[in-house]
């Protein structure tokens, strides 16, 4: 299938309480406040070519309200758009005039409930002069926060079926499936990545089992070093955030990774490194957690809440590092619970 799309744009996110968000990515982590809109709180890293990455909006509770990528081109937009619904299985899709620094874009909500938004037009961030680079590569100069990402790099959601989720984003979009992560005793698939470009993703699905549609795992940055997270723990952990997972090294795509939790409780990931796949006719490849898939040195596993996705709901999700016990228990045997109750 020809490229249509380019890259993930920018994320918008719900929390309960907005500003104690934006104020923790502020003055934790390094991204600023470019806009106020609607009781919406608009943020950029550094190095976000676009005026804003990241849009925090008022929710009950953390969650993902709207994944947008920006398409090859004006044509490519439409192209899309048709594919989608000619290909069906989505659900409120629609045509906006325009948006805050977009313009003309197609929403639309996909087959287990993620929200989704194409576009072409995009303002391009210019920087006033007292954040402007001398650079001129740079859209502004080097953040002077010690844990400031460089830009937005991808995003994780959870999905009721791993394999349906990648194949009709794949066959609609164009999305290259890149790795999936397969349960040691079973050929199920727990995890899989997919990416627009050259990167390892730049959009995850977790396997997840609470039935309800729509949710994410976590929302990630890209630093330039693999200290720069060692930098950021620390400065976390000085400063009152806990560390929920890492650094280390996943197998998968080979970056380095951090995870923490903003006030939201919406899990955070900064990662480094990795290596870039330019093969066109690149098969994804089988991984196991036996492998490394998720650490790559196979020496330390991820604690049990880092099985957790948003909104909260009743059930289990996996990771690239396989699942729990009791989620590994479910999968191979899902007729054990229906058993137990019919049985009562």
């Amino acid at each position: 299938m020809p490229k249509h799309l380019g890259h993930l744009a920018f994320l918008e996110i719900t929390s309960p309480d907005v500003e104690a968000s934006a104020t923790f990515y502020v003055e934790r982590f390094g991204p600023r406040v470019v806009d106020r809109i609607d009781g919406k709180v608009y943020l950029r890293c550094w190095g976000d070519y676009y005026r804003y990455s990241v849009v925090i909006a008022p929710g009950d509770a953390p969650g993902l309200a709207n994944m947008a990528w920006r398409t090859e081109s004006a044509e490519d937009l439409d192209t899309l758009v048709a594919r989608i619904e000619a290909k069906g299985g989505h659900t409120n899709g629609h045509w906006v005039d325009s948006g805050p620094a977009i313009g003309r874009h197609y929403t639309f909500t996909g087959p287990q409930g993620h929200t989704m938004t194409l576009l072409w037009e995009i303002e391009n961030y210019v920087a006033a002069p007292e954040h402007a680079s001398v650079y001129p590569d740079r859209p502004e100069k080097r953040s002077s926060h010690s844990a400031a990402p460089r830009f937005l790099d991808h995003v994780t959601i959870a999905a009721a079926d791993v394999d349906a989720f990648a194949a009709w984003y794949s066959e609609t979009l164009g999305f290259r499936i890149m790795a999936r992560t397969y349960l040691d005793d079973a050929p199920i698939n727990v995890f899989s990545v997919l990416t627009t470009n050259e990167k390892s993703h730049d959009l995850g699905i977790v396997k997840d089992t609470s039935g309800v549609g729509g949710r994410v795992h976590h929302i990630a940055f890209w630093a330039d070093h693999p200290e720069d997270l060692v930098r950021t723990a620390d400065l976390m952990i000085e400063n009152g955030t806990p560390i929920e997972y890492g650094p280390s090294v996943h197998g998968i795509g080979e970056q380095n990774y951090l995870y923490f939790r903003e006030p939201s409780t919406l899990r955070v990931e900064l990662n480094s490194g990795g290596y870039r796949n330019y093969v066109p006719d690149w098969e994804p490849k089988r991984w196991m957690p036996s492998l490394g898939s998720n650490n790559f040195f196979r020496n330390w596993n991820m604690p049990d809440s880092m099985m957790e996705a948003f909104p909260a709901a009743e059930g289990m999700t996996a990771t690239e590092d396989g699942a729990s016990p009791e989620l590994t228990d479910a999968l191979l045997n899902p007729w054990k619970t229906t058993s137990k109750a019919a049985s009562h």
